[in-house]
């Protein structure tokens, strides 16, 4: 089991940044590939981004790409969602997610509400 806190949301305005946490703990967290997404109201659950074991390699949605980096830090256990230049589109709860090698998003936070004010 994996169990996965997130952290850092808010109310900023467009054009603003904010730097979302994710806390795990359980198992190894090097194990795990992690990944944001994000869910607007009434909208469906949608990728947002992922970044290897290592952290080595990241791949994001075009709606973001170029505007937020993830990155991870494996000795503190923790995996960061860094967004600049938000618009109010951006605006949903932002969720991390792990998955073993192979496997598919077996484990998820309870997320972090992010409100970009136009």
């Amino acid at each position: 089991q994996v169990q996965l806190v997130e952290s850092g949301g808010g109310l900023v305005q467009a054009g603003g940044s904010l730097r979302l946490s994710c806390a795990a703990s359980g198992r190894t967290f090097s194990a795990y590939t992690m990944a944001w997404f994000r869910q607007a109201p009434g909208k469906e659950r949608d990728f947002v981004g992922r970044i290897s074991r290592s952290g080595g390699v990241t791949y994001y949605a075009d709606s973001v790409k170029g505007r937020f980096t993830i990155s991870r830090d494996n000795a503190k256990n923790e995996v960061y969602l860094q967004m600049n230049s938000l618009k109010p589109e951006d605006t949903a709860v932002y969720i991390c997610a792990a998955a073993a090698e192979g496997a598919v998003y077996a484990y998820w936070g309870q997320g972090t509400q992010v409100t970009v004010s136009s």
